[in-house]
């Protein structure tokens, strides 16, 4: 079987602010943008992979959500408890200066973890959760 990871979907309550994290600090290229207000789909990727992407889309725009559940989405959305996206990349320690230098939220420094991996995090616009790992 060849099976391949084409996209993933995060949610997004803002996208102008999902979009200027994931194209302009990330550095991800915008491969679509529909819609329009907060009922756009957008989807990133980086330049260099352009089958695997990730499409920023409204959590709440499917009709068969209740009330009750729009509001538990946005509860755990502001929480950072609704989604997370782990990335990896050669060079963390730039990565990590670039995430500092914008408005990014930073959770967490680059740090050695017990399990093996070197890593960082913070949140995007929408307050997912985004952790990124060295390569090694």
């Amino acid at each position: 079987m060849d099976i391949t990871i084409h996209a993933s979907f995060l949610p997004h309550d803002d996208p102008d602010a999902s979009l200027a994290f994931y194209r302009d600090t990330l550095g991800f290229e915008v491969r679509n943008d529909v819609g329009r207000g907060k009922m756009r789909w957008i989807t990133v990727g980086p330049a260099d992979q352009p089958d695997t992407s990730i499409v920023l889309d409204p959590p709440t725009a499917d009709p068969g959500i209740t009330d009750d559940e729009r509001r538990t989405i946005a509860e755990m959305m502001a929480k950072g408890t609704y989604a997370m996206l782990l990335l990896a990349t050669a060079d963390l320690d730039s990565t990590f200066a670039r995430l500092q230098a914008s408005d990014a939220e930073i959770v967490q420094e680059p740090t050695e973890q017990p399990y093996g991996v070197r890593d960082c995090a913070v949140r995007d616009p929408a307050g997912n959760l985004i952790r990124i790992q060295e390569l090694r």
